[in-house]
């Protein structure tokens, strides 16, 4: 088995497959959860690991971890379940007493999962060992800048001893999971200035003092030798990318802050039983792709890809509780303001219940609002998802030197005009507006401007009419509403997912083309995609959806592009879109690309339950270029989306009043790459 180069040379390198045996029948889960948000000696806080650490130790409790071996490190006053302890700042000596530790006392079949949350960064290689010249390192909470003496970093741990450290866990026979939620990136990404918005897990070697190089016989280093045991690996980025926390909620409040990838893995890991790691990452990539376009993609390795999740995962529970007007969940749970509850007086959720609404959401609670004969201690189950917010860009940005023109007018004056869009001048966009002097650009969410290349963000010429401008954001508009309403419809966790293996099953291939859009080429090698696809003018997608579940489903495929058109892909016309047990269908597209520009775009594949004698659920009017009339006879799950779809639709002007029903999403995030640069 091989890995990636860039893995092979990055975090414990690659290993050798060893025989896969069945764990002991007593076999322990234990932990190590170390969160960095207190910087002791750099100015490097951080909000999301204090919150991070909070998620990893209940997803090891619901998989069977038992409170005792679970140590978790982090700032004081983290809020960690009642059954477990605060077991120190996360320094280099407790971190790696604790690794000590977990060699220790690990047995063969034990699972030893180790988990860092906070800043990541580089240094010059010592050991000769990695390719690019550089060690990567992880920043504990006492880390200084570097020390000539020494030739490091102070206090950092480097990527070979951790390597060392890991082995000696591995060497007990027991199997190893760790989970990175930091970075050691050193692109050229354009990060916008505004802390609000997102902070990336990563300090710049230069803010460490780091030199460009160290003198030959300053550090004699020491190769460490490849990882051999049962491992699996997860990363938050790809080497070349950042990783980002962002707000779930006030950005003002630190308890709203979340490393992305963490807020979208632990949910997967929580609820999930029967899949494979390679399959949680899969569930991991498309909850990240909920929210947008993002400049970070997941990766991993290791001999257990394959091999299923540790341990049983507690039933996700189907109700939370309520006491007065507060909910024991919040947005991490898919609550939003304007969604309805169905509150019950018992725990079995029987008899009529009250219908209350949402009237305040934070990370993890809510408020309802007054409502008559509301239960004093009640449990609730949602009703129906509230409508998306509106599309929130935050203050404009204007690149030094740049001259906008007219932009800025016409910017003010569309989104007071617009319905759907909002300037917020604090608090987390969903989009910055950036001049950059030729064009209007959309910064993400991420605060990144151009994070896949040169002209990747989404943007308008500075020469655009009001009409064409117009349509720019109404396109941006819509594409966000979408996004949102297919988050909501399908609920938090994995049920939402098609993943292999599932009754429904969504795989897709690649075909590489080779020439330009204008004159393609004789299609070339078919691969499997699973994740992230990088394909580019004339490549060839191809879809295969099949139904293993004696509920027949309806499909509907569509695809959101760099510039926010949302493309209806199938059905096609009057052809049925119906799939019943054991029937499947292929479905294809060819890449365009006439800009020759990088950029990131969405294939998603929509499956609605279908209902005896009931009309088909088909959703291709929700793209563009499409009569934006609800097609009649449209099922309740149709009449809910598009209502969300629309910008001109308000929560008061929505009748429909029933529960949503289930709907399946899988995502494939599509990145284009630029025909000079394959």
């Amino acid at each position: 088995m091989t890995f990636p180069p860039h893995l092979a040379a990055g975090w414990f390198a690659t290993v050798a497959m060893l025989a896969l045996t069945a764990p002991a029948a007593s076999a322990e889960v234990r932990g190590l959860v170390v969160g960095v948000s207190d910087y002791e000696f750099l100015n490097a806080d951080l909000r999301g690991p204090a919150n991070d650490v909070g998620l990893v130790s209940n997803m090891l409790l619901a998989r069977g971890a038992m409170a005792e071996n679970i140590t978790v490190l982090a700032a004081p006053g983290v809020r960690l379940d009642p059954r477990l302890s605060h077991n120190g700042a996360p320094t280099r000596a407790a971190i790696i007493a604790a690794l000590q530790g977990l060699a220790a006392t690990a047995q063969p079949g034990d699972t030893v999962l180790f988990y860092f949350s906070g800043h990541g960064s580089q240094m010059p290689d010592a050991s000769g060992d990695e390719a690019g010249g550089y060690d990567e390192i992880l920043l504990p909470s006492d880390a200084r800048n570097w020390k000539g003496a020494i030739g490091a970093v102070e206090n950092a741990l480097v990527d070979d001893e951790l390597g060392v450290m890991m082995q000696a866990i591995l060497d007990t026979g027991a199997e190893l999971v760790a989970i990175l939620d930091a970075c050691h990136s050193a692109t050229g990404f354009r990060a916008l200035p505004d802390a609000q918005i997102s902070a990336a897990r990563y300090i710049d070697p230069a803010r460490l003092g780091v030199p460009n190089a160290v003198p030959g016989d300053s550090l004699p280093g020491q190769i460490a030798p490849p990882l051999s045991g049962r491992f699996v690996f997860l990363y938050s980025s790809q080497s070349d990318q950042r990783s980002f926390e962002y707000p779930v909620g006030d950005p003002g409040d630190a308890a709203s802050w979340y490393g992305d990838f963490t807020r979208s893995l632990m949910p997967v890991l929580t609820s999930a039983n029967g899949i494979s790691w390679s399959q949680a990452l899969l569930a991991t990539v498309d909850g990240m792709a909920k929210d947008g376009p993002a400049a970070q993609t997941p990766d991993a390795e290791g001999p257990m890809l394959g091999v299923a999740l540790f341990g049983a995962a507690d039933p996700v529970a189907p109700v939370w509780r309520t006491k007065g007007g507060a909910l024991n969940a919040g947005l991490l749970h898919g609550i939003e303001p304007g969604a309805q509850v169905a509150v019950y007086a018992s725990a079995e959720t029987t008899g009529d219940p009250v219908i209350a609404e949402v009237a305040e959401a934070k990370a993890d609670s809510a408020r309802l609002a007054r409502t008559p004969g509301l239960p004093a201690e009640g449990y609730a189950r949602l009703h129906r998802p509230a409508l998306p917010a509106a599309l929130k860009l935050g203050a404009p940005v204007l690149m030094q030197g740049a001259t906008p023109g007219q932009m800025p007018d016409l910017l003010r004056d569309l989104t007071a005009s617009l319905d759907g869009v909002e300037v917020i001048a604090q608090g987390a966009p969903d989009y910055v507006p950036v001049f950059t002097g030729d064009s209007l650009a959309l910064a993400g969410r991420d605060g990144v401007l151009d994070g896949l290349g040169a002209g990747s963000s989404p943007r308008l010429s500075a020469s655009a009419s009001r009409e064409e401008a117009a349509a720019f954001l109404d396109r941006a508009i819509r594409a966000h509403r979408l996004r949102q309403a297919l988050k909501a419809a399908e609920g938090s966790g994995v049920k939402g997912f098609a993943l292999p293996g599932s009754s429904l099953s969504v795989t897709l291939a690649k075909v590489d083309v080779p020439g330009t859009d204008s004159d393609c080429g004789d299609p070339g090698a078919e691969t499997a995609a699973e994740g992230e696809v990088r394909a580019d003018a004339c490549d060839q997608l191809w879809l295969t959806v099949k139904n293993g579940s004696k509920t027949a489903r309806d499909i509907t495929v569509l695809y959101i592009d760099r510039d926010f058109r949302v493309i209806p892909i199938y059905p096609d016309g009057a052809l049925s879109n119906r799939l019943g047990f054991g029937e499947s269908e292929e479905i294809g597209l060819q890449i365009s690309n006439p800009s020759n520009r990088p950029g990131q775009e969405d294939l998603v594949v929509l499956a609605a339950p279908a209902v005896q004698g009931a009309p088909r659920t088909v959703l291709t009017a929700l793209a563009d270029g499409t009569a934006r009339a609800m097609p009649e006879d449209t099922p309740d799950l149709g009449q809910w989306l598009f209502a969300a779809a629309d910008p001109e639709v308000k929560s008061r002007n929505f009748s429909f009043g029933g529960a949503l029903p289930s709907l399946e999403v899988t995502r494939f995030r599509i990145t284009l790459v630029p025909t000079s640069t394959r």
